[in-house]
C-alpha cells in the first residue's frame, strides 16, 4: 500500500523546493496547486466558477486567476466557496495520480493548505517547511511582483508555523538551502527504516 506523506508550509517557506529535493531522490510528487490549475480548465469547473463568481473573471473564456485570487484572499467566504469548487476535483485528480504510483512505498502531496483543507487526515504521514517571516516575505515579494500588505494578508489567511508543526510529523526549516536538503535526506531514511519494519 502506497503511503502518503503529506508537505505543507505557509507561503514563501519554499515547500517547492523542498519537493524538488523529494523527487530528485526517486519520490514521486503531487503538486495540489498545479492540480487545481489543471482542474480549473476543465468545462464542469469552469461553469461552477462562473456561477459563483461571474463572467468578470474571465476574458475569452478564459479565466484570469489573478483576478480570482484578489477576490478570495480579500473574503474568507469566497475562498471557502472556492475551495468547495476545487477541492473535490483534486481529489478526484490526485485519487487518479495516486493509482499510477500504486507500486511506490510512498508519495508527497504537497498543498499549502493541507491542514486548512482537511487533506492532512488523509495522509499518513505530514511534513511542514517553515522559514523565519521576512526570509518568506522576501521570497514572495521577489517571485510575485507584489506588494508587502498583500503578502502579509495572504499570510493572515493561513495557519500559522506554530499549528502546523503541532499537527506534523517532520519540520524542515528552510532558510538554508544545503541544511534543508540534508533534512530531506534525514527523513528518507527514517521513512526507509519505518518502511522495512512495517
Amino acid at each position: 500500500m502506497t503511503k502518503v506523506i503529506g508537505l505543507t508550509g505557509g507561503i514563501g517557506s519554499g515547500k517547492t523546493t523542498i519537493s524538488r529535493y523529494f523527487e530528485e531522490m526517486g519520490v514521486p510528487v503531487y503538486i495540489a496547486d498545479d492540480g487545481a490549475k489543471k482542474v480549473m480548465q476543465s468545462e464542469k469547473i469552469i461553469k461552477q466558477i462562473k456561477t459563483t463568481f461571474g463572467d468578470a473573471i474571465f476574458e475569452n473564456n478564459i479565466l484570469d486567476r489573478a483576478k480570482l485570487a484578489e477576490i478570495v484572499f480579500k473574503d474568507k467566504d469566497k475562498l471557502s466557496q472556492l475551495n468547495a469548487i476545487v477541492h473535490p476535483a483534486v481529489k478526484e485528480d490526485f485519487e487518479a495520480w495516486l493509482l499510477r504510483h500504486e507500486n511506490c512505498q510512498y508519495v508527497i502531496y504537497e498543498a499549502a493548505i493541507l491542514f486548512e483543507s482537511g487533506r492532512y487526515k488523509e495522509c499518513d504521514l505530514v511534513i511542514t517547511v517553515t522559514a523565519p517571516e521576512e526570509v518568506r516575505i522576501e521570497r514572495v515579494l521577489k517571485r510575485d511582483n507584489t506588494t508587502r500588505d498583500h503578502v502579509l494578508s495572504r499570510m493572515k489567511m493561513q495557519w500559522d508555523d506554530e499549528k502546523r508543526i503541532s499537527g506534523s510529523n517532520f519540520v524542515i526549516n528552510n532558510d538554508n538551502l544545503k541544511k534543508a536538503k540534508e533534512e530531506v535526506v534525514k527523513i528518507l531514511k527514517i521513512l526507509n527504516i519505518k518502511q522495512n519494519r512495517s
